[in-house]
């Protein structure tokens, strides 16, 4: 009984998520480098349709998980921000100023370093965006290994960063990675947006119709050329957070849906995404133009830009220290929002479709976020040890 006591705690801690990504990307590393390789890429490699008199869709299995199943992801990311925009951390305007502009610094700053590394090079260039995500589950996990050492509004600061960080990665995926425009799909697609926002003013009880009119705009979405994954956004907004009967759909849909996210759809995306074939590999390679603007961008862009306009806006008076928090605890949530993983492997899936540069993608994106969470937690950890708040 204690033994089962002990795994139930486990499995329930906060860094569980972090732990199980990391095992599901190191796991990836050594099929990817094994005699297991060639199943492993006939397995993403195989196709798997869907049609009907001949149209439908017809994808290998990694298309249908970064499509499919982050679609699933990116609807649940939908549900998390209208509900904190209605009623949680994001309501307040004042509570989002100074993390929604560490936000903002977290990504130009990455974006701008991959640039430098990469100007000129027409064939990585496109992949500007990569060091400019974050990944929530697995800089929640390390943050919630220093435990109570940290304040907990270090948290609430994290989280809203990483929720913005989202947002503006949605916002780049639908300005930047749109290729192919079919605009009859698109059009196609205002049929079930048209029934999803009717669904959402009668405060519509049933959640299944919604579901089923989701599903059917993301595949007119997907089949337009726009990613499909917006499809999930857009859905998860138009699900009512309060129905006729005064209950939630939302957060019962989010409730529901949360550990099938986290710990089956995000660790098979990370299986998936995260084989770096090693063979052939130096450690010269890092220093390549793709990997190299990466990984500084996840480790020092996003320290500076992160770091550095909270410094500037709480000493220029437009924002305050959250509670309890000193500018090393502020220096250790820098250096965590440069953990990208999954978000960075996804947007570097929409950037390039040659083997041997996403090889290179997955290389700048591990070795960065390696860097970041392991920097982060020691940062955090000696933070831990000051007993007086910084003093503006």
């Amino acid at each position: 009984m204690a033994l089962r006591a002990a795994l139930d705690r486990f499995f329930r801690h906060d860094a569980f998520g972090g732990i199980l990504l990391m095992a599901s990307a190191v796991a990836a590393l050594i099929v990817a480098n094994s005699g297991l390789a060639p199943l492993y890429d006939r397995f993403l490699g195989a196709y798997l349709a869907i049609t009907v008199n001949g149209e439908g869709l017809e994808k290998p299995a990694i298309l249908w998980i970064n499509d499919g199943l982050m679609a699933i992801f990116f609807f649940l990311i939908g549900l998390e921000l209208k509900r904190e925009i209605l009623e949680g951390k994001l309501k307040n305007p004042r509570d989002v100023i100074l993390p929604g502009m560490a936000a903002v610094g977290g990504m130009i700053v990455p974006a701008l370093a991959f640039i430098i590394f990469n100007w000129g090079n027409a064939a990585t260039i496109n992949g500007w965006a990569i060091p400019a995500a974050t990944d929530i589950a697995f800089a929640l996990g390390v943050l919630a290994l220093v435990g109570t050492r940290a304040p907990a509004s270090l948290k609430v600061f994290l989280l809203t960063l990483a929720i913005l960080d989202d947002l503006g990665a949605i916002v780049i995926i639908a300005l930047f990675y749109t290729a192919d425009l079919k605009v009859d799909y698109l059009f196609l697609a205002i049929l079930p947006l048209i029934g999803l926002i009717v669904q959402n003013m009668r405060g519509a009880h049933r959640i299944a119709p919604s579901i089923l009119l989701g599903a059917i705009m993301w595949f007119f979405v997907l089949k337009s050329g726009v990613h499909a994954t917006l499809a999930g956004v857009v859905t998860a907004f138009l699900i009512p957070l309060t129905d006729r009967y005064g209950k939630s759909p939302l957060h019962a849909i989010e409730h529901g849906l949360t550990p099938y996210v986290l710990y089956l759809i995000v660790p098979v995306f990370a299986f998936a995404n995260a084989g770096v074939v090693l063979t052939g590999l130096s450690f010269s390679d890092l220093f390549a133009p793709l990997p190299l603007g990466i990984a500084l961008g996840l480790i020092l862009g996003k320290q500076i830009g992160v770091f550095g306009v909270s410094f500037a806006m709480v000493k220029l008076g437009f924002a305050r220290l959250p509670h309890g928090a000193t500018w090393a605890h502020i220096y250790g949530i820098a250096c965590l929002a440069g953990i990208g993983f999954t978000m960075s492997l996804f947007i570097g899936s929409l950037s390039f479709d040659d083997a041997a540069l996403m090889n290179q993608v997955r290389l700048g994106v591990l070795s960065g976020s390696l860097v970041s969470g392991v920097l982060g937690y020691a940062v955090l950890m000696l933070a831990a040890r000051q007993t007086e708040p910084a003093k503006d």
